[in-house]
C-alpha cells in the first residue's frame, strides 16, 4: 500500500510514544498497532508489522535498565523459558487464524487491553490486598506461559500484563521488577517476531517507519516518560486505543 507524508510522520511518532511508555509501565502497543489500523494496513498485517518493528525500542529500554538485573539471573533463567515456549503457541496461532476471523476480535482485545491499562494500579492493589500468600516465583512462572501466548498471539498491554502478575508474586522495587520486565517482554516479543519473520504477513515499511520511532523511544523513552504523569498517560492512552476499537465495529 502507499503511504502519504502524514502516515509517514504518524507512524514513526506511533513508534516512538510506543517505546517511551514501555520504557516505564508496557502498553505502548495500544499507540503503535492502532496506528498502523489507521494508516490502512489490514489487522493481521497491522498486529505481525507492529511486533517486529517494536523490537528496537524494547533492546534500547532493557539497555537503559541493565543495572537493576544484575541480582535477578535466576528469575530470568525461570521465567524465560517459560514466556519463549508460550510466545511460539502465540505465534503459530496467531499466523493460522483466518485474517477476517482475527479481524473480527481485533477491537474486543483492545477493549480489553485498553481496560487493563487504564485500571492497572487498581486491580494489582485489589489483588495484592487480597492475597494471604507470600511472594514466590512459581506463580509468576505458571503466569508466564500465559502471557508468552498472549504476547505471541496480540501483544498490547504485553508489559502491563508482565508488570501486574510481576508485582502481585514478586516481592521487589519497582525499578527491578520492571528491569525483569523488559527483558521478559524483549524475549517474548523477539521470539514472536521471529516467527512472523518466517511465516507471517510483515509489511516492512511500515516496519521501517515504526522500528526508526522505536529506537528512539527505547534509547530516550526512559527519560522522557519518567516527567509525564503516569496516570494521565495511561489514560490517553487508554481513550485512544478505545476510541480506534470503537470505528473499527461502527
Amino acid at each position: 500500500m502507499q503511504l502519504t507524508p502524514a502516515d509517514m510522520a504518524l507512524l514513526v511518532g506511533a513508534g516512538f510514544a510506543a517505546s517511551t511508555v514501555n520504557g516505564v509501565a508496557g502498553g505502548g502497543s495500544l499507540v503503535s498497532f492502532p496506528a498502523l489500523l489507521l494508516v490502512g494496513y489490514p489487522a493481521l498485517v497491522a498486529n505481525v508489522s507492529n511486533t517486529v518493528a517494536l523490537i528496537p525500542g524494547y533492546v534500547g529500554a532493557a539497555g537503559a535498565s541493565r543495572r537493576d538485573l544484575g541480582r535477578q539471573r535466576s528469575r530470568i533463567a525461570v521465567l524465560a523459558p517459560i514466556g519463549v515456549a508460550g510466545a511460539l503457541l502465540g505465534g503459530f496461532l496467531l499466523t493460522h487464524a483466518a485474517a477476517q476471523s482475527f479481524r473480527s476480535i481485533v477491537p474486543w482485545l483492545i477493549i480489553a487491553a485498553s481496560l487493563l491499562l487504564a485500571l492497572q494500579p487498581q486491580l494489582t492493589r485489589l489483588i495484592r490486598g487480597r492475597s494471604n500468600s507470600r511472594p514466590s516465583l512459581a506463580p509468576a512462572g505458571a503466569l508466564q506461559f500465559f502471557n508468552g501466548v498472549y504476547g505471541g498471539f496480540f501483544g498490547a498491554a504485553l508489559g502491563v500484563m508482565l508488570l501486574a502478575t510481576l508485582g502481585l508474586f514478586l516481592d521487589d522495587r519497582f525499578p527491578v521488577i520492571n528491569a525483569l520486565k523488559q527483558v521478559l517482554a524483549l524475549l517474548i516479543s523477539a521470539v514472536a517476531a521471529l516467527w512472523f519473520v518466517a511465516f507471517g504477513p510483515v509489511a516492512w515499511p511500515a516496519v521501517a517507519l515504526v522500528g526508526a520511532g522505536s529506537l528512539l523511544g527505547g534509547l530516550a523513552g526512559v527519560a522522557v516518560a519518567r516527567r509525564l504523569h503516569p496516570t494521565a498517560l495511561r489514560i490517553v492512552m487508554a481513550l485512544f486505543a478505545m476510541g480506534v476499537a470503537v470505528r473499527m465495529l461502527v
